[in-house]
């Protein structure tokens, strides 16, 4: 088959491997000019390690496995430890493997058989399924045309394929009442230490080093904002705002790093919730379809069995993309639904809204059995 892939996030390169490696023409069209590499660590938990290892992948992510989450504190405004983040209690099991996102788009971009190609500064303006006929009938933002046997949608939480067959995001969001913010911030790149997590009531702000780089990492609750994902200085405005009066810490160092940085990132921690993932030729995956937020942290995870599903399910039907999609959907579903479902726990702990919840959170986590970090001056017993 010919098919038509948007997006070359995770979710769109696993789509272009699973599908392409079984014959089948892949095109992907990417908004973006290039691979789009910034984001923090990221998680591959259960099954999805397994999926990972059927596409040859696990060997080649193991060897850039890294540890940040382990090495991440809580912090007072001195900048003393108080708590361990509690990675025993987020993780599916001790063989969860953590690495840089920038590592597992290049592993599954080098993995790309023949029959894949990538066109990066192009997106999908327009789709008409042909029905009876056959195919899907797609102009692009660039003025070129195509027929596609089908078309996938992996183009992430604010997915233009979504938009164009299942109406507007607003129809289908759910926002879970937080914001992420990164900023790169090189003068902490060769700095030592643990990570560091700071909260003042309904806010946090941290430093996540890993791999040669730093991270100023920014997440705050907030209501919906209206604002244009396209314009990046009206989403530092966005930061702004919301630590606006907040000078405790190293707030003010992190929010200058946001004001310098040019790749500054900004996204909402959202769900999106579908009755169904397909219509007609169409069919979505990853974030695009089922977005769980970062809160949850399997996105990663369900982008890499949706892929997997799909193939697999297309592979066995044949030409029914029908049943193929129904297939790959009930065996997607439950992965959805759990991790749709752990996001509430992990908003409460990354985020107290007042002074004594964050205290009774780091009461709580050095009540944990494990080794707990000391605050300077302690004594060993």
């Amino acid at each position: 088959m010919n098919i038509l892939v948007s997006g070359a996030g995770v979710a769109g390169l696993a789509c272009a491997l699973e599908l392409g490696t079984r014959g089948n023409d892949v095109t992907v069209v990417e908004y973006a000019r290039q691979l789009r590499l910034t984001g923090t660590p990221i998680d591959i938990r259960g099954d999805a390690i397994e999926t990972a290892d059927r596409m040859g992948l696990l060997a080649a992510i193991q060897k850039r496995r890294v540890r940040m989450s382990e090495l991440t504190q809580f912090v007072d405004s001195d900048g003393e430890p108080v708590a361990r983040f509690p990675l025993a209690e987020i993780s599916d099991s001790d063989d969860d493997i953590e690495l840089l996102r920038e590592d597992l788009l290049r592993i599954l971009a080098d993995a790309l058989p023949p029959t894949v190609a990538i066109r990066f500064g192009d997106s999908i303006e327009a789709l008409t399924d042909g029905g009876a006929e056959g195919g899907v009938d797609v102009r692009f933002a660039s003025g070129r045309t195509g027929r596609y046997d089908l078309v996938v949608g992996a183009d992430g939480q604010h997915s233009a394929v979504r938009r164009l067959v299942f109406g507007p995001e607003e129809d289908h969001l759910r926002h879970l009442g937080v914001y992420l913010a990164l900023a790169d911030h090189p003068a902490e790149a060769q700095a030592e230490g643990a990570n560091s997590i700071y909260n003042v009531p309904s806010r946090m702000a941290g430093i996540f080093r890993y791999s040669g780089k730093a991270v100023a990492v920014f997440q705050f609750r907030s209501e919906p904002i209206d604002y244009d994902h396209h314009d990046l200085d009206a989403q530092k405005k966005i930061l702004f705002d919301a630590f606006e009066g907040h000078r405790s810490w190293r707030i003010p160092e992190l929010l200058e790093a946001a004001r310098v940085d040019p790749g500054f990132f900004l996204t909402s921690a959202s769900q999106i919730h579908l009755p169904r993932w397909h219509r007609g030729r169409v069919v979505l995956v990853g974030d695009a379809g089922y977005s769980p937020a970062f809160l949850s942290g399997r996105g990663t995870s369900l982008a890499l069995t949706g892929a997997r599903f799909l193939a697999e399910e297309l592979q066995r039907s044949g030409p029914d993309h029908t049943a193929a999609f129904a297939r790959y959907e009930a065996r997607q579903r439950p992965y959805v639904t759990f991790a749709q479902d752990r996001v509430h726990s992990g908003r409460d702990r990354m985020l107290p809204t007042t002074w004594a919840a964050i205290a009774a959170r780091n009461e709580a986590l050095r009540a944990l059995p494990g080794p707990h970090p000391r605050r300077a001056g302690e004594n060993a017993p």
